[in-house]
């Protein structure tokens, strides 16, 4: 069934950080506001990090570059195996140690995005969830809602093969799904930044609150 938890933890289970996630389609600001977390987190003296996906290792650079850059669209397939692939070497190398080291690790990006990425072209929803069972369940995941016409008008330049209009339509879609089935926190993202920014640190600071973390 899609957006059952189907985290299958191939390390062990404790650990003292938060692992949360910033979820929005391209031209949502997912990224700026991952780094503005961070720097509030900053300003409230916890010790929270910055990662992204594709991550900053090899794997992540030739996804980045031959998948997100690419003229043209490689078949889904191969495109959900290379980010699950990079996010096994992800966790393993950046996210795991940092939780284990006590710290607020606020990813841009993580597996949801393959589930609204490569499922919006079809590819079967329990297939991505097998080949990305060794991924670590996220504290808390966050989806900055924006209208697709919206990010697509403020994506300028040329574009990548997934930000077209009509693949953002089909990846929004996805990613409500996911809202509604309360695997993500959904937030406004289409109202001044300032206001998104606030309700995110709201999000988080509630859920830190209310699990004891701070």
């Amino acid at each position: 069934m899609c957006c059952r938890i189907f985290f299958e933890l191939w390390i062990p289970m404790e650990r003292n950080g938060v692992f949360i996630c910033i979820e929005g389609l391209d031209g949502s600001g997912k990224t700026t506001h991952a780094r503005r977390l961070v720097k509030d987190l900053h300003r409230m003296r916890l010790n929270a990090e910055y990662t992204t996906e594709p991550s900053i290792g090899e794997i992540g650079k030739f996804v980045r570059q031959w998948i997100l850059q690419g003229r043209r669209r490689v078949p889904s397939v191969v495109e959900a195996l290379l980010f699950a692939i990079d996010r096994v070497a992800h966790v393993e190398e950046e996210i795991w140690p940092a939780l284990c080291k006590g710290r607020i690790i606020v990813s841009d990006r993580y597996v949801y995005s393959s589930l609204a990425y490569q499922g919006a072209t079809g590819l079967d929803m329990e297939w991505i969830e097998a080949i990305n069972r060794f991924a670590l369940l996220p504290d808390l995941a966050i989806y900055i809602d924006v209208p697709p016409e919206v990010v697509v008008g403020r994506l300028r330049g040329t574009k990548s093969v997934m930000e077209s209009l009509k693949v953002q339509r089909e990846v929004h879609s996805v990613y409500k799904g996911l809202v509604e089935k309360g695997t993500m926190i959904s937030v406004d993202g289409n109202q001044p930044i300032g206001d998104v920014a606030e309700a995110i640190s709201t999000v988080v600071l509630n859920f830190l609150r209310s699990s004891g973390r701070c």
